[in-house]
């Protein structure tokens, strides 16, 4: 039989442990507070804008592939799950105020990545880079 002071032992590891066990709970379920740096995104945005030229077709389509990577840099900083840009898009929409021009600008990089020879509108561009930059300020980096 145990003595009053050996229970008294095992109460109080036994509190201890729990105790361990809950911090750690919130500790890996609690969302860290990231904060863009606001100022090198800028900077970002507008070498970006800068290099896209109404009278160069080129420019248009780097200039959408280098958003993307802006806004995908950005979710992946943030801490937004996801293996591809596709997945981390998913997980965030609820973050952005107009998901569907984001998904469509992003399906134009595809094709900009995956189609050689495309051509695309300079309207098309524009919209694109629009809607990566309404997301990127939807996310607090711009």
């Amino acid at each position: 039989m145990m003595s009053g002071f050996g229970l008294d032992v095992i109460y109080v590891f036994l509190a201890i442990f729990l105790l361990g066990i809950a911090i750690l709970i919130i500790f890996v379920t609690t969302k860290k507070n990231v904060i863009l740096n606001v100022d090198k995104y800028r900077k970002s945005w507008l070498k970006i804008e800068n290099s896209f030229t109404k009278d160069n077709r080129q420019s248009w389509s780097m200039a959408v592939i280098e958003a993307d990577k802006l806004l995908d840099q950005a979710m992946i900083e943030l801490g937004i799950s996801g293996k591809t840009m596709g997945e981390r898009l998913k997980q965030a929409s609820n973050n952005f105020s107009n998901k569907n021009a984001i998904w469509i600008a992003h399906k134009l990089r595809n094709r900009i990545a995956h189609e050689p020879g495309i051509n695309i509108e300079l309207k098309e561009s524009r919209l694109a880079l629009g809607a990566f930059k309404r997301g990127l300020k939807d996310l607090g980096a711009i």
